[in-house]
This record gives C-alpha cells, sequence and structure tokens, in this order.
C-alpha cells in the first residue's frame, strides 16, 4: 500500500565559498558594497559578476571603508566594504577606526593567505585578531567554507545589536574556492530594546519634581520616527534639547526646544545652561571626551545633577557616569514611550529658559554676525547656503577648524543629512559624499574640506567621476594644518614647525580628473560660482582661499599668539 509523503525540500547546491559568501549578502539585505580589489578574494569578485549588489571601485581602501561607514550612518544598516590582504587591509583601518568610535555598523571583508601559509609570515599575511582586535566588536577567520552562513550572519547581528560597530572578516584565498554544500542562513533581524513601564514612569517623576532640565541626545539606532517622537517629548513638555557632538541630525535646529550642539568651540551660554540644569536626560550617546567636554562637563563617577542616561547597550550604563537612573533601551522604543507620556496641565516651571536657549542658539549660529580677515567671508557665504541649497542637503566634513562653519552655521533640520567622523579623522568628506551620493543620488551632497584634510582621501573625486556622482566639495585653503598650527600657536606661540602646506590648483586637480573646479578668492565669487558647479551635473571643486588669520569664526592667529605670549610672561 503506498503512503503519501512529504517531498523533501530541495537539497542545496554545491558552491564555492566565495559564492556561498556573496550569496549571504544578498539575502541579507546588501544592495551596494565598496571595494579595492586584490588577488586574495578573486573568488568572491567572480561571484559579484552575478549578483545584484552594486559595487562600487574605489581608490584607496581608507576611502572604501569610509564610503561604507557613511552609509551605515545614514541608514543604520552595516556598511559593506571588501578589501584585500596585508596594506589593503590596514589602509581600510581609518574607517574601521571611524565606526568603532562613532557606533556605526559596518563589515569588512579582508583577504587572507591560504590557510596552508599562515604563520609563517607569508607575503602580507597578518594576524587580524591582533591588528583589529582593540577597534572592533568582533574579528573572526572563516577557515570552513561551511560556515560562512553561519558566521556571517552572527557578524551581521554583532554589527547592529547594542552599541553598533565594526566587525572584520578575514577569507582565506583557497577557502572562496573550496566547493561545498550548505543551506544559507535567515536574514538578520534587529532587536530592539523597549524600556520597562516602571523606568518610564520613574523619569516622569523626576521631571515632574525638575526645576531646569535638560535633554542631551546623540549615539546611533535612530530612524526619523524616533526623530519624530523625540521632537513631540520635547515640544510637550517644553524641554530644551541639546544634540552630542556631530550628532545635529537628531533634532531639527529651527525647532523650539533646541538649543545647539555640544561639540568643539561651543557656545558658552550653552555650556553655563547645562551646569545650572538639575536634571539632565542623556538619550542614546555615551558622553565621550568632545561631548563632555573633555570629561569636564559632568564629574565623574558621580554628576552633580541628577542624570538620567538611557542607551541601547548596558555596558555603557555606568561605564563613566553613575546614573541617578539607567535604562537600558533602544531609541526607537524608548522615544516612542517619551512621545505617548501625557503632557502637563500646565506650561512647566522651565519654558522661559527653553525659549532663552533656542534664542542664544540662534543668535550664536547667524552667520551674518560673523566677520573674518580677508577677502572670503565665511559668514556670508554660509548664509548663501543657507538661502540656496534644500534643507535634506547631505553635509559632509572630516576633521579641522573648516568643519566649525558647516557645525555651526548650517542649521540641520533633517534625518540623515550630516556625515562627519566624532572620531576627528581627517579625510573623511570626499568619501563620505561619494557614499551618500551612491546611495541617494536624488539627495545633494556638499562636501567641507581643508586643504591637509582633502589630500588625506581627495583620489576618491575620481571614484565621484567613474560613476558619475556630481558632489559638491567647498575646500578651504590657509596653506596649512590650521587646527595644529592653532594649538601651535597657543602652547608655542611664534615657533611655527610641521604645519605648512604648499598646495596644488585644486580646481585644476577636479578638471584633470574630467570634473568641474573654480578659483573662489572673494566673497562676491562664491555664488555664482557654486551656481555653474550645480548646473555642471559634474562633480565640482570650488577652491575657497581663506586668509591664515581666518583660523576660527571668533579668533585670528595673531590674537591667538598674542593671548599665549601674554600669559607666558605673567607666569
Amino acid at each position: 500500500m503506498e503512503t503519501n509523503r512529504t517531498p523533501s525540500p530541495p537539497q542545496p547546491s554545491a558552491r564555492t565559498g566565495g559564492q556561498v559568501l556573496v550569496d549571504q549578502l544578498v539575502l541579507h539585505g546588501v544592495k551596494q558594497l565598496f571595494c579595492v580589489p586584490g588577488e586574495s578574494y578573486l573568488a568572491a569578485l567572480d561571484a559579484m559578476h552575478d549578483a545584484h549588489v552594486d559595487v562600487t571601485i574605489c581608490r584607496q581602501e581608507g576611502g572604501a571603508a569610509m564610503m561604507a561607514e557613511a552609509q551605515g550612518k545614514l541608514t543604520g544598516q552595516p556598511g559593506i566594504c571588501f578589501v584585500t590582504r596585508g596594506p589593503g587591509a590596514t589602509n581600510a583601518s581609518a574607517g574601521i577606526h571611524i565606526a568603532h568610535q562613532d557606533s556605526t555598523p559596518l563589515l569588512v571583508f579582508v583577504g587572507q593567505v591560504a590557510r596552508g601559509m599562515m604563520d609563517r609570515e607569508a607575503f602580507q599575511e597578518l594576524d587580524y585578531g591582533a591588528v583589529f582586535g582593540s577597534m572592533t566588536k568582533w574579528t573572526v577567520q572563516i577557515d570552513d567554507a561551511a560556515r560562512i552562513p553561519e558566521l556571517v550572519s552572527r557578524a551581521f547581528h554583532v554589527a547592529t545589536a547594542g552599541r553598533p560597530g565594526p566587525v572584520v572578516i578575514a577569507l582565506p584565498e583557497d577557502m572562496l574556492t573550496d566547493l561545498v554544500t550548505v543551506p544559507d542562513a535567515r536574514p538578520y533581524s534587529v532587536t530592539e530594546i523597549a524600556p520597562g513601564a516602571d523606568a518610564v514612569a520613574g523619569l516622569r517623576s523626576r521631571l515632574e519634581k525638575a526645576e531646569r532640565p535638560v535633554v542631551i541626545v546623540g549615539g546611533t539606532r535612530w530612524n526619523q520616527q524616533a526623530v519624530d517622537d523625540l521632537v513631540a517629548f520635547a515640544d510637550g513638555w517644553k524641554l530644551p534639547v541639546y544634540c552630542s557632538f556631530r550628532r545635529q541630525m537628531l533634532f531639527p535646529a529651527n525647532h523650539a526646544s533646541y538649543g545647539g550642539d555640544l561639540g568643539l568651540g561651543v557656545n558658552p551660554r550653552l555650556l553655563a545652561r547645562i551646569r545650572a540644569s538639575d536634571l539632565v536626560i542623556v538619550l542614546g550617546g555615551r558622553l565621550s571626551e568632545i561631548a563632555s567636554q573633555s570629561y569636564e562637563l559632568f564629574q565623574i563617577p558621580e554628576p552633580q545633577q541628577d542624570m538620567v542616561h538611557i542607551h541601547a547597550d548596558a555596558n555603557e550604563l555606568g561605564r563613566l557616569y553613575h546614573a541617578a537612573q539607567a535604562i537600558n533601551a533602544t531609541p526607537q522604543p524608548m522615544t516612542a514611550a517619551l512621545a505617548a507620556l501625557a503632557k502637563p496641565a500646565n506650561a512647566p516651571q522651565w519654558a522661559q529658559h527653553t525659549a532663552d536657549a533656542h534664542a542664544e542658539y540662534l543668535a550664536w549660529s547667524d552667520p551674518g554676525k560673523i566677520s573674518i580677515p580677508g577677502n572670503l567671508q565665511m559668514g556670508q557665504i554660509m548664509g548663501h547656503l543657507r538661502e540656496v541649497l534644500p534643507a535634506d542637503t547631505i553635509f559632509c566634513n572630516g576633521a579641522g577648524n573648516f568643519a566649525t562653519w558647516v557645525h555651526r552655521f548650517w542649521p540641520f533640520t533633517t534625518f540623515a543629512s550630516q556625515l562627519a567622523p566624532t572620531s576627528g579623522s581627517m579625510g573623511y568628506g570626499p568619501p563620505a559624499g561619494v557614499g551618500a551620493k551612491r546611495l541617494w543620488p536624488q539627495r545633494e551632497v556638499v562636501v567641507f574640506s581643508g586643504d591637509g584634510d582633502f589630500l588625506m582621501h581627495g583620489q576618491e573625486f575620481a571614484t565621484a567621476i567613474q560613476y558619475q556622482l556630481p558632489i559638491i566639495v567647498v575646500l578651504l585653503d590657509n596653506a596649512m594644518y590650521g587646527t595644529i598650527r592653532m594649538h601651535q600657536e597657543r602652547e608655542y606661540p611664534g615657533r611655527v614647525s610641521g604645519t605648512q602646506l604648499k598646495n596644488p590648483d585644486f580646481s585644476a586637480y577636479a578638471k584633470a580628473f574630467g570634473g568641474h573646479g573654480e578659483s573662489v578668492r572673494t566673497t562676491e565669487e562664491f555664488g555664482p560660482a557654486l551656481e555653474r558647479a550645480r548646473a555642471s551635473g559634474l562633480p565640482s571643486i570650488l577652491h575657497c582661499f581663506i586668509d591664515p588669520e581666518a583660523i576660527t569664526p571668533a579668533g585670528t592667529l595673531s590674537g591667538i599668539r598674542k593671548a599665549a605670549e601674554d600669559r607666558q610672561r605673567s607666569q
């Protein structure tokens, strides 16, 4: 007698390790990746040939890692980067370090020597666990192709869980050519952590007893809904909200509750208001060095104010600050719970404080009040950018005093519109701009760079040309490493050493690659040059010559030098 049998599921066919790897990326939702090719992962490159993944070929591994990190910042999904072994991997370390300090999900796949050659110091061999162990959440080598689905799935989960960060996956060359029969993993998922009802009630109770509360917002794992919910909470309770260093896209600058950002060169009145507060709600951030003003804004380990610290990773709670209330929760469910809190029946007693804080921010960020030495007035240029650029323009920058013009004078009002390294890595702007424009070609992307900063990864302008990505680079040239010169004049006045630069014609640089380039020496020249750059449809560089004296919006080199000399004479 015949019986009905359930047909067995089809068995997977044999695939190379490279094919299994790329198949995992596709099923985990990867649409784009960045690479510098290498013979150490040829089998993976071959598998990419037929995959539905856009591959961006980059000019240097640091740029590739930064592009991937930028996409991780904008989307909350792991950016993907492939680099070759040895020098390729160490080049990528700059982007890996950014992802580590900026809490950005990033997967970096690194070629490795063949398994039979390991531990002999073979050509370009590295111990990746030793090299990257202190700057990744996890570093792993896949020695068995049959374990690729398992370990890649784990990499996605590790990179996105708790406090997000980078994962490095080493791929022995011969492992990628092994034939294996193995089923795929399931697509990864991200676990959100909701606050308990008691925790929310406790926070509300603290608010009701407070006289001058503040909210400091930062970190990652945000989305548009979380920002909207935070706005609703701040609006209902009339709370002043301050953004952590380079996290300004987390709260709209045009909202009546916005009080500014805790960055470099911060508004002194902002700091005074936070110091005078009696309740500090730290939402999502770590209060690391810059945001905490060199760890001096709050006492460690016992802050002088009541502190409520809310973070996605329990390991960050109590690490530096013993908060009066610690809540392990991710931004999305946490802000939803805050938005659902019943509003006070009457305007809270701190409502005027909030209004005053916003008025102080508006005055501080008014570019029309700024005058600097020289023919190029950056205050007027920032005012022009505010007039002509869309509110959702994505601004990218690396590290240097030049970034202050963006952070202080561009009003970030749109989520996912800021790409800037909290790690302070130079050269980040050009590759970040490429990553952003590759992700969202319909958005305008403006890169602010300094002359020293740009040439750290300026070769990625060629990548923008190759993929027809019309980013606009506003390059401020003062012929020096300006930030270091500023500190040099402050500590060793008049003793200039190691900070002078002789630069190329950056407008000609842009044209040599096939882009649009212009030199801008006066304020009046900037507006028309920007208009021509936007109309060109090409990657563009506006080479802006700024007076070396104009070292910050509020100070000059000679002023810093004189103050240092006066201080030394008085000692």
